[in-house]
């Protein structure tokens, strides 16, 4: 019988799980030439390409998908039974990167900020900007988790749903549509604030307006949803956000909302990763507190948030 080299197999796993030669040198402790001689080994042993260059990572090849799915699981056992995995949120450092959009880390960064100084106080984290572009920061390592709207699905990504967006049409207390029923023709003739990512002076909303053989003057454009709320109350355009976004300016009194004439679907915002991090526990742990966020404040997610392009 053919002599296996366990060391391979536990080279072969954190490539797997880091989906990068260099990262998995990291975390093994090794020189990336010393990976990458075991990486020929293995394919020599085993009789297969294993790793395919893709862009600036790496792509399994079906052979080696399949072997993981069988020493995956027992590794991980073998390793928890030999050296339990712990975290302390308190006394861990630890440094996490999430992409999300302006529009998300109001919600988020200030409430998960409270919790990090009651219970988390080494754990420092990041926000990097999210255009849409999230399966490829989770796929390149450029990112730990997407926190925001993430329609794609991917065989390598894990994705849960966090809540349903909803929006409301807002404008600054003494506009003239201000506290009153909104009709198509008003909201059609009105003046348009966007908030797009993109910069494209389109989204949702015209693409519901089209259904209808109707159209909206856009405006103006902004790329964030902070810049958004201080051009409205200081002008007379009007915007469609999520209500989640607008709600401390709306019950500031800063801006007033008004039902959508029309019909806008509710995309949905959800908590996204990378199966290589399925057990680091400290995403786990930030991941669980985020779920616990939404679930308490009901009268907030309940109703709202995101699209970037509305």
């Amino acid at each position: 019988m053919t002599k296996v080299d366990l060391n391979l197999i536990v080279i072969f796993d954190a490539i797997m799980r880091e989906q990068s030669i260099t990262l998995a040198a990291e975390q093994l402790a090794m020189t990336q030439p010393s990976v990458s001689k075991a990486v020929s080994r293995m394919r020599y042993a085993w009789q297969d390409p294993l790793f395919i260059k893709q862009g600036r990572g790496i792509c399994p090849t079906p052979y080696a998908k399949e072997l993981w799915q069988q020493i995956a699981d027992p590794l991980s056992h073998i390793s928890q039974t030999v050296s339990p995995a712990k975290f302390d949120p308190a006394n861990t450092p630890v440094q996490i990167r999430v992409a999300l959009t302006d529009g998300i880390s109001s919600l988020f960064w200030p409430r998960l900020r409270a919790i990090i100084e009651q219970r988390a106080q080494m754990l420092d984290l990041y926000a990097v900007p999210f255009k849409g572009n999230g399966e490829q920061l989770l796929l390149e390592a450029e990112v730990d988790l997407v926190l925001d709207y993430y329609p794609t699905r991917h065989n390598q990504i894990t994705v849960r749903h966090l809540y349903d967006n909803h929006f409301t049409c807002v404008m600054r207390p003494q506009h003239p549509l201000a506290h009153k029923a909104l009709s198509v023709d008003d909201f059609c003739h009105a003046q348009h604030l966007l908030v797009s990512l993109s910069g494209d002076p389109s989204g949702a909303v015209d693409q519901s307006l089209t259904l209808l053989g109707r159209t909206r003057r856009v405006a103006m454009t902004v790329n964030s949803f902070s810049s958004a709320i201080e051009l409205l109350q200081e002008s007379s355009l009007i915007c469609v956000m999520p209500f989640s976004v607008a709600s401390k300016a709306i019950a500031k009194g800063q801006l007033v909302q008004a039902t959508l004439p029309i019909s806008v679907p509710s995309p949905s915002i959800s908590i996204a990763w990378h199966t290589r991090n399925q057990r680091n526990l400290a995403i786990k742990w930030l991941v669980n507190e985020v779920e616990q966020l939404v679930h308490n404040e009901p009268e907030v997610f309940a109703k709202s948030p995101y699209l970037a392009d509305a």
